[in-house]
């Protein structure tokens, strides 16, 4: 609340990075809508005529197939991702080495992206750790095909976005009162019955931030599908940059990136209802009368 008297310079100091911000974000997505509809050059990028062939071509069966694929991937690995990040904010929200084990989650940050990857396909690859240790355990005869399939894919984007699910998983599980879960466990329930019904609706706000984090960023996933997933693996992020440098068709690479770009937002106001919804929900009467 400002003080009376006194002008509020908030919004003048902020409006150079809103405008750059917004200048930056609705740009490139201005260009991205008018190149989906027009027309593909002769030798690549586009021509000034209106066109719905980008469109149109999105009904090609194995575009659709790779859409289900990304779509099927992306949830699949997101479960997975806040599945394994529920229990890990749990125990460092219960930790008296907060800094240290958050020091652990940020340490992968520090390393380059494709080096991790790179890291994952010599643990994983025909002469990798996992296939030698295997050997001269007796286990194996011969090396396993760990690598290029759709399996690796999963595993290695839930090694890569874990931390940005445990990160506000912990934020919301820190803030929550464990004296609650002591009383229902007084009440009769059990230690599974109080995480389930008392734990988890206390902390919905932070499980659909790790969702967002977690599926907007696998959803366009493109170098961890290229390098460790084969041509069955493929996402629409391998389809748009092979659109680009391969086929050079940008109005389709355009119109995927839409579809993206929809689903994306799609998710992203589903989970702000949700939140909005719970928020409305705890401000009731009704609710409030319950609180201790």
């Amino acid at each position: 609340m400002s003080t009376p008297g006194k002008r509020n310079y908030g919004p003048l100091y902020s409006a150079p990075m809103t405008v750059w911000f917004t200048f930056f974000f609705l740009t490139p997505l201005i260009i991205i809508v008018v190149y989906s509809f027009l027309k593909k050059g002769l030798y690549g990028g586009v021509v000034g005529a209106f066109s719905l062939d980008a469109y149109e071509s999105l009904s090609n069966p194995s575009l659709v197939l790779t859409t289900v694929r990304t779509v099927g991937t992306s949830l699949v690995a997101t479960v997975l991702t806040i599945f394994i990040a529920l229990p890990c904010g749990y125990f460092m929200a219960k930790s008296r080495n907060q800094t240290l084990l958050l020091l652990l989650i940020i340490i992968p940050f520090w390393t380059n992206f494709l080096i991790r990857v790179f890291a994952w396909m010599n643990i994983l690859g025909n002469n990798g750790f996992l296939n030698e240790f295997l050997v001269r355990l007796g286990l194996v005869d011969d090396y396993i095909h760990f690598l290029y399939n759709q399996k690796t894919v999963v595993l290695v984007l839930v090694y890569m976005y874990l931390p940005y699910a445990i990160l506000p998983l912990f934020s919301t599980i820190d803030k929550f009162d464990f004296s609650l879960l002591e009383a229902a466990r007084d009440l009769g329930a059990t230690q599974l019955e109080a995480m389930l019904k008392v734990l988890l609706p206390n902390i919905r706000s932070g499980i659909y931030t790790a969702v967002l984090f977690t599926f907007i960023p696998i959803f366009g996933a493109y170098a961890v599908p290229l390098l460790v997933g084969g041509k069955d693996s493929y996402m629409l992020g391998n389809v748009i940059a092979d659109q680009l440098t391969k086929s050079r068709n940008w109005p389709l690479a355009a119109a995927i990136s839409m579809v993206l770009t929809l689903i994306t937002t799609v998710g992203v106001l589903l989970m702000m209802s949700l939140q909005r919804r719970d928020a409305l929900r705890n401000e009731s009467p009704k609710h409030k009368e319950l609180r201790p």
